[in-house]
């Protein structure tokens, strides 16, 4: 059973788009997810960042369940 979804697919269900998901979760805009910063290897000035999305909290936030989403999608 999946219980997080990627930035792709939070983008698709939410109909945002995947930079929209990245910036709302890291200013902590969007009520859902979070962003996980930690400094680049390589660019001690650039910033990594990685998606905690739990479906949970996108389907409170859609009103629907994402199993549901995924059957009326063709």
């Amino acid at each position: 059973m999946k219980i997080t979804l990627t930035v792709k697919e939070a983008a698709e269900f939410t109909k945002l788009g995947e930079q929209q998901i990245r910036v709302g979760l890291q200013r902590k805009i969007l009520p859902f997810g979070i962003a996980i910063g930690k400094p680049s290897k390589t660019r001690k000035d650039f910033i990594v960042y990685r998606y905690h999305i739990p479906i949970k909290k996108v389907e409170d936030y859609m009103g629907i369940k994402y199993d549901d989403y995924l059957k009326n999608i063709v």
